[in-house]
């Protein structure tokens, strides 16, 4: 009697699991999360680090394409950012595939397929978009909005690629841009404000979602 009644509920839930892995993206593991946060927070402290050495801060970016300057590291501000922002995304990018490529073989499931492309295609248009709006802040010596920019246009590609993944990645979307529209308020803090946004607030999600998707 009672397998007759379990055997359904199960059979249920079976078909439920398959419906959400033919239209959902495997997920990003959790580690991913961690690993970006983690990676962010350093990336943060070499800019607070450069900022310490040269004895000056990096509110405003004019708009000069000089390599080299007069600070002990011997690079200018702009290159220095964009050096630093290349090595944390390159990363975050980078160890987001591996814990994800990680998960789907213990899963059994396939990393590279429509699903992931419809993911990714959604999550870049805000991102370009933002990539384009971004340099036309240094274009204008406003980089002391790039990093509510960044949050803002991430946060946005988050909501506009939600629908494909499993995981809540509308929850970190509209965190993110809260705290990009509070940072356009307080321009001389964007860094802290990026800190807090790309690096404690990754950690904290990809906890949860380790939590609740990778240990299950």
């Amino acid at each position: 009697m009672t397998k007759k009644i379990d055997n359904p509920i199960s059979d249920l839930r079976e078909i439920r699991s398959l419906m959400e892995r033919s239209r959902y993206f495997i997920g990003l593991s959790g580690l991913s999360g961690i690993f970006a946060g983690c990676l962010s927070l350093i990336g943060a402290g070499v800019i607070v680090a450069y900022q310490y050495a040269g004895e000056q801060g990096l509110v405003l970016i004019q708009r000069s394409f000089r390599l080299v300057s007069n600070h002990p590291w011997g690079i200018a501000p702009l290159p220095f950012l964009v050096l630093v922002a290349g090595v944390v995304m390159v990363g975050s990018f980078a160890g987001g595939y591996y814990f994800t490529a990680r998960r789907a073989k213990r899963m059994g499931q396939r990393i590279l397929d429509d699903r992931t492309y419809k993911l990714f295609f959604h999550l870049a248009v805000p991102l370009v978009v933002g990539g384009v709006f971004c340099l036309a802040l240094i274009y204008h010596a406003h980089g002391g909005l790039i990093g509510a920019a960044t949050l803002i246009f991430y946060g946005l590609a988050l909501l506009n690629g939600s629908d494909y993944a499993r995981e809540e990645l509308s929850f970190l979307g509209y965190v993110m841009i809260t705290l990009g529209l509070i940072a356009c308020f307080f321009v001389g803090y964007g860094l802290l404000f990026w800190a807090l946004g790309f690096g404690v607030c990754h950690i904290i999600y990809g906890a949860w979602m380790y939590h609740k998707y990778d240990r299950a």
